[in-house]
């Protein structure tokens, strides 16, 4: 074997194009539109007081954050559009929770990262 054919097949897979092995380009999308529903300072917060606290109606929810009860009921429409919590009605209230943990994972993952130390900060 010459020195140009082992080159040459050393680098064969810079032939293909290369592709993530994480999904295709709808995967991407679903993730990206799971990330824009998490954009919200408001919604990462309903999410981590519902994976520290669980299932809490909008009330409790309204009085953790301190803010109207419109604008609680507003993110969690949205946050329950993008299938990230589950509402259940329970008598006159509607009690929220999760839909799976990986949501917790993903918000609490971005709060650690944004308390790192980074260069040019």
């Amino acid at each position: 074997m010459t020195e140009d054919s082992a080159h040459h097949t050393a680098n064969d897979h810079l032939l293909e194009p290369l592709r993530s092995s994480r999904g295709n380009a709808a995967t991407f999308a679903a993730a990206s539109e799971l990330l824009r529903a998490l954009s919200a300072p408001i919604r990462a917060q309903l999410v981590s007081l519902l994976d520290e606290h669980g299932a809490l109606c909008v009330h409790e929810l309204v009085e953790a954050l301190d803010v109207a009860q419109p604008l609680v009921s507003q993110h969690l429409r949205i946050l329950r559009g993008a299938g990230i919590v589950i509402g259940e009605r329970r008598g006159r209230e509607v009690e929220y929770r999760l839909a799976d943990e990986h949501i917790a994972h993903i918000v609490n993952d971005a709060l650690t990262h944004s308390q790192e130390p980074s260069v040019g900060r």
